[in-house]
């Protein structure tokens, strides 16, 4: 059994307990089956759906590409019996904040908030309206949810990844062996993204690490961010930031004229330029989501939706970058991880 079937084990039996104490939200697709499931589309009545998420980048887009697709699987259609109305918010959390009570003057089936700043500005307008939050990392930070894995509201459940942190910096000091300071380039605006540096602060020392956290307020900063970390720091680790992913380029650029390998949380961060991920597939992050959306399209109560956690996580390494990024990575991480330099081979064949 190889070193990431390991861990993807060992996590999903973590995320197990974590979701027994989130009353059994370890079944998000079967809990829903009834006779109604086998009702054709043209037999479905129509439904209105609206999804917002902070910005448009590869990762969250898959993970809407994916909501849609399990919504389709189970009779809802968009173009037929499903009406969406996405809005992204472009960055920008007061636009975030408009298109929330435009969808609130919509009055729509559902709402799907995908990101952590998208969510916080549906629950500030409305109580009523069933929401539903994706690419959430701590809801507990963003007050989604309280300490005993509850929604402060009514109308509210989601799904949210909280990565555990050791698995990653296992991986820091894997890629870089003599790793002293970790650079984290973040956006203070972000909930999540606080909450990350504040856990990095906490456990860092215990391993004889340090971190030089940079603040960047918008996606046009990550560049000029990415680079005050010349001759400072020894890696990149990025998680879940939107403002970065949105300007993930140019945080690539930059580490390839310092060679500073990135390491980040999912796989299209890899694709486009990052060392190594170790993270959840956005795609199924996005079914999984996808699945409490049918419940609720399909007339079950907000309330008996409960709030999940997906923990499952795969490695994802381009050998490719890691090079131009100054690092050879090891035979081990390479056997035990999707080589998306591979991929992209096939895909071009």
């Amino acid at each position: 059994m190889t070193f990431a079937t390991t861990l993807r084990f060992s996590l999903f039996g973590a995320a197990m307990s974590a979701a027994l104490g989130l009353s059994a939200c370890s079944k998000p697709a079967d809990t829903a089956t009834s006779a109604d499931d086998s009702v054709t589309t043209a037999q479905k009545p129509a439904k209105t759906l609206a999804i917002t998420q902070i910005v448009e980048h590869p990762s969250l887009d898959d993970m809407r590409r994916g909501i849609i697709d399990e919504l389709a699987d189970n009779g809802y259609v968009e173009g037929q019996n499903l009406k969406v109305n996405f809005q992204s918010a472009q960055g920008n959390t007061a636009t975030a904040g408009q298109i929330a009570k435009q969808f609130v003057g919509d009055n729509p089936d559902a709402i799907v908030a995908i990101s952590t700043p998208s969510a916080q500005s549906m629950v500030s307008a409305t109580t009523t309206i069933p929401i539903i939050y994706t690419a959430v990392s701590d809801p507990l930070g963003a007050k989604l949810i309280t300490a005993d894995g509850k929604p402060f509201q009514s109308n509210l459940t989601g799904l949210s990844s909280q990565l555990p942190l050791e698995p990653q910096l296992d991986l820091l000091q894997k890629i870089k062996p003599n790793l002293k300071t970790i650079g984290y380039v973040y956006s203070p605006g972000e909930a999540n993204s606080v909450s990350l540096r504040d856990e990095l602060k906490k456990a860092l020392p215990a391993r004889g690490l340090s971190l030089l956290d940079i603040p960047a307020n918008r996606p046009t900063d990550i560049g000029m961010a990415t680079r005050s970390l010349q001759g400072r720091a020894d890696i990149i680790y990025t998680s879940f930031d939107n403002n970065v992913a949105s300007a993930f380029e140019a945080m690539v650029q930059a580490a390839n004229e310092l060679k500073l390998p990135i390491v980040a949380s999912d796989e299209f961060s890899v694709q486009r330029g990052a060392t190594a991920a170790l993270g959840v597939n956005d795609y199924d992050f996005g079914r999984t989501t996808g699945k409490m959306v049918y419940r609720i399209l399909n007339g079950e109560a907000v309330k008996t939706v409960k709030p999940e956690v997906m923990n499952e996580l795969t490695l994802y390494v381009s050998p490719k970058h890691a090079k131009t990024q100054g690092v050879v990575l090891s035979d081990e991480l390479l056997k035990n991880a999707i080589n998306v330099d591979n991929k992209a081979k096939n895909a071009r064949k």
